[in-house]
C-alpha cells in the first residue's frame, strides 16, 4: 500500500543547486570550520557580523532556524504524516540520528524515511530562497537586522548556576527608579539559602526586568509583593499586585518575553486576574545535574548541548583547559567530557591537574579525542573514554553508566 504523504505548504521552487547545497550544508550542521567555506556562507560576512560571530556560525543558525518554521506545532502527534519531514531532520541533521534509528522513531520504513527526509529539505531550501527572493536592496539595512526574527536568530544561551534571589534583586534595581515615579514600593520575601537555579543571567535578567516594569506600570500604588520559594524541583518566583482599572486585561507578559521564557526553559505557572489581585508565577528548573564540556570545538559543544538538553542536563563549555579548571573548581560539576588536543595546554595536562586538586579529583572525566589511547586515558585518571566522532546514544550511556542521567 502506498504511503500517504501530505503536501508541505506552498514552496517557491528553490533550484535543484540550492537544494543539495543546503543538504550538504545540514549534513555538516557542526562542522564551523566546513561551513565557514561553504558557498553559502560566502557574501553573509555582512550580515555575520550584525547579526552574529561569524559566517559559520550565521549560516548554521540560519538553517536551524528553518527547520524550526518548519514545526507543526505542539498538538500535532510526533508520528503524524505532515509532521515527519520535520521531525526527520531533527533526529538526523540536529540530534545526530542515523536515518534507519529516526524512521524506527517515527515507526517508518527507512524508504519512506528517505523521501520525507527529502522533502524537508527541499522545504528548507524553499525558506531560504524565499528569503534571498524577498530581499531588497531598498529595505533598510537597520529594519532586516532589528527585526523581531533577526534578534531571537541571534540569541544563543550560555547557562551557568545562578542565585535567582540575585536575579531578581538587580532586575529590582533596574526598576527602582520607576517603581518611585509610579508609587510602588516592592515587598521581597526570599529564602535565606541560595536558590541555584542554571540559567542564562543576562536573559534572565533582561526577562524579569521586562516583567517588573510592566506590574509597574500596570499596578495601583502601594506595594508589589515578589516571593522567591524552592522546592527539590523548581524555584518560583511570585508577583502579585493590585492593577489599575485601566490595566484590566493588559498582559504583564508580553511575546517577547514569552519567546524569552520559552528559549530559558521556565515556564508561566499562572496568571490569576481575579479582583483585587493579580498574580503571576514564573516555575525556573532547579539545580539538576551538570556537564562540563571542555572542548576548543565549538560546534561539537552545541552538539552535546543538544544531546543534553532533553536529559534535565545543564552543560557547560569551555574552550580551554585553563579556563576549564577555574569552572570545574567553581562549579564542581556532575561529570567533565574533556578533548584531548587543546591550544596552550591539553587535555591529559588538565586531566592531571584535576585529579591533584582535593576538591575536583572525585569528578568523573570522560575523555573523547580522536586519539586512540584509553590505556593512557585510564591511567591517568580518566572514568571512561569515547573515541571521536561521538554519537549521542555512546554520550549517554557514557554519562547513564557514571550516575549522571
Amino acid at each position: 500500500m502506498t504511503e500517504f504523504n501530505p503536501p508541505l505548504p506552498p514552496q517557491n521552487n528553490p533550484p535543484e543547486k540550492l537544494i543539495e547545497q543546503v543538504k550538504d550544508v545540514l549534513e555538516h550542521l557542526y562542522d564551523f570550520a566546513y561551513l565557514q567555506r561553504h558557498p553559502l556562507a560566502q557574501g553573509r560576512e555582512g550580515e555575520a557580523e550584525q547579526v552574529s560571530g561569524g559566517t559559520a556560525q550565521h549560516l548554521r543558525r540560519e538553517l536551524i532556524t528553518a527547520i524550526d518554521t518548519l514545526s507543526p506545532g505542539p498538538d500535532v502527534p510526533f508520528r503524524a504524516p505532515h509532521a515527519r519531514p520535520y521531525n526527520l531532520l531533527q533526529l538526523h541533521y540536529v540530534e545526530g540520528l542515523t536515518v534507519q534509528e529516526a524512521a524506527n522513531e517515527l515507526g517508518i520504513s527507512v524508504r519512506q524515511a528517505y523521501r520525507d527526509l527529502r522533502r524537508g529539505e527541499e522545504s528548507v531550501a524553499a525558506i531560504l530562497w524565499g528569503h534571498q527572493q524577498k530581499s531588497s536592496p531598498q529595505e533598510p539595512r537597520a529594519m532586516q537586522l532589528s527585526s523581531f526574527q533577526a534578534e531571537m536568530a541571534r540569541l544563543e544561551i550560555h547557562p551557568r548556576p545562578s542565585d535567582a534571589r540575585l536575579l531578581l534583586q538587580q532586575a529590582q534595581k533596574a526598576v527602582a527608579s520607576l517603581a518611585e515615579q509610579h508609587a510602588i514600593h516592592f515587598q521581597v520575601e526570599t529564602p535565606p539559602e541560595a536558590a541555584v537555579i542554571s540559567t542564562d543571567p543576562v536573559m534572565a535578567h533582561q526577562v524579569l526586568v521586562n516583567i517588573l516594569s510592566q506590574a509597574v506600570k500596570q499596578a495601583q500604588p502601594g506595594i508589589v509583593s515578589l516571593t522567591v520559594e524552592m522546592d527539590h524541583a523548581a524555584v518560583l518566583l511570585s508577583l502579585n499586585f493590585v492593577p489599575k482599572p485601566e490595566a484590566s486585561g493588559l498582559a504583564v507578559v508580553d511575546a517577547v518575553v514569552t519567546h524569552l521564557i520559552d528559549r530559558l526553559g521556565w515556564k508561566v505557572e499562572h496568571e490569576d486576574q481575579a479582583e483585587p489581585l493579580r498574580r503571576l508565577a514564573l516555575q525556573v528548573p532547579a539545580h539538576g545535574p551538570t556537564v562540563l564540556v571542555v572542548d576548543d570545538n565549538e560546534g561539537l559543544v552545541e552538539l552535546l548541548g543538544r544531546y543534553l538538553t532533553g536529559h534535565a542536563c545543564r552543560v557547560t563549555a569551555a574552550a580551554s583547559g585553563q579556563e576549564g579548571l577555574k569552572l570545574a573548581q567553581d562549579m564542581l560539576p556532575d561529570a567533565i567530557i574533556l578533548d584531548v588536543m587543546m591550544p596552550e595546554m591539553d587535555g591529559w595536562e588538565f586531566l592531571q591537574r584535576l585529579r591533584a586538586r582535593p576538591e575536583t579529583a572525585p569528578i568523573p572525566v570522560v575523555i573523547c579525542s580522536i586519539f586512540n589511547d584509553p590505556e593512557l586515558a585510564y591511567s591517568l585518571g580518566a572514568s571512561l573514554y569515547l573515541p571521536k566522532p561521538v554519537s549521542r546514544d555512546n554520550v549517554l550511556k557514557a554519562l547513564r553508566q557514571l550516575g549522571v542521567v
